[in-house]
């Protein structure tokens, strides 16, 4: 059982270890929330089963909310110890966040093995929560390693979705998305916690820099707004509200302006591409800056707080990388060099091994 809800940087790893685990010839069904957004995004795996389980977030521990909050935990757990106990499940993952605490506490008490998954720099308090719970801890970087004292930790990088595997030729792609393939191409990432300020300064951005191809991810919500802002006869602006297919997408980039979530992270350094990286300001104890942090470190990345950017520093940014082809090689290469391409074969095999 793999419980991976609340958000894709939790989801896609889930499915990308579900896929593998398949291969290997087990029985896997996954546990999602019951949010719109897992709901969506589990659509397009019809081969894999999935049940879904109340998503719950730990208030703070001295609020008046923790009353209610420990009634829904014991509420959520019994239900994952029926559902644990339908599948005859003989472990229990969970990748991450608060949807992954009661399966593992049930799995605990049901006698399955049982882990827990953190794909950040700086692990979640329900990760480390969860822990306690686990008879392994596997994370994605090296830097996660103190957060879990006295828990058997081992770094497995983190999963990327199966469909990333097979990457269409640059030509390939450009010609289904209508782009020139020999112009340097900037994709925009905002994440699903949404990024309205980027969103415009790119839009801004791009406007300075018309020799410039941008694929920008605007997110369902704002892409109306950001069409209106982009207005008519932007040649060298394309908006996409939501992507089902971000191989073709990646396939064509040079260069991405993304959040620093540890899930898109993974995929850009399985692929081995730059990025200017705007942490989400509210992020959980501002972890996306930690992740940010280690690949501004290898030179795979350029850092800028979202407070301190505008559109001319943005330009100045793309135009330096864009302004030395040796930089922009070894920027792909550090972050290429920080990718685990076989993370789903590891994390299974601990499976396997216990």
């Amino acid at each position: 059982m793999i419980a991976c809800g609340g958000t894709g940087g939790h989801l896609f790893p889930g499915v990308a270890v579900a896929q593998e685990m398949k291969r290997r010839g087990h029985e896997v069904r996954l546990l999602i929330s019951e949010k719109k957004v897992d709901a969506e995004a589990s659509k397009k795996y019809g081969d894999l089963a999935f049940d879904t389980v109340p998503a719950i977030a730990k208030p703070a521990t001295l609020s008046l909310k923790m009353l209610p909050f420990m009634w829904k935990l014991l509420q959520t757990t019994s239900k994952c110890k029926g559902l644990l106990r339908q599948f005859g499940a003989d472990a229990v993952i969970g990748m991450g966040g608060f949807t992954s605490l009661p399966p593992v506490m049930a799995g605990k008490k049901l006698g399955a093995k049982t882990f827990v998954h953190d794909s950040n720099a700086l692990p979640g308090k329900a990760n480390r929560l969860t822990a306690k719970w686990c008879d392994k801890v596997l994370i994605g970087m090296e830097a996660a390693r103190p957060y879990f004292p006295g828990s058997e930790v081992e770094v497995t990088g983190t999963p990327v979705r199966e469909e990333l595997e097979s990457v269409p030729s640059r030509d390939v792609a450009a010609g289904q998305l209508g782009v020139d393939p020999a112009r340097k191409t900037v994709l925009v990432m905002g994440g699903s916690q949404g990024a309205k300020r980027l969103n415009s300064l790119v839009v801004e951005a791009a406007r300075a820099m018309p020799e410039v191809q941008f694929l920008h991810l605007t997110g369902n919500y704002d892409y109306e707004r950001v069409k209106q802002e982009v207005g008519e006869g932007s040649e060298n602006h394309r908006l996409i509200a939501f992507c089902a297919d971000m191989a073709q997408l990646y396939a064509v980039t040079d260069l991405v302006i993304m959040r620093s979530g540890a899930s898109s992270l993974s995929e850009i350094s399985y692929l081995g591409l730059a990025s200017i990286l705007v942490p989400y300001p509210y992020a959980a104890d501002d972890h996306q800056t930690k992740n940010a942090e280690v690949f501004e470190a290898a030179d795979a990345a350029v850092l800028r707080q979202e407070s301190d950017l505008d559109a001319g520093s943005l330009v100045a940014d793309v135009t330096a990388i864009f302004g030395d082809d040796q930089r922009l090689v070894n920027m792909s290469a550090a972050s290429q060099a920080l990718g685990v391409k076989d993370a789903a074969t590891r994390v299974c095999s601990v499976i396997e091994n216990l």
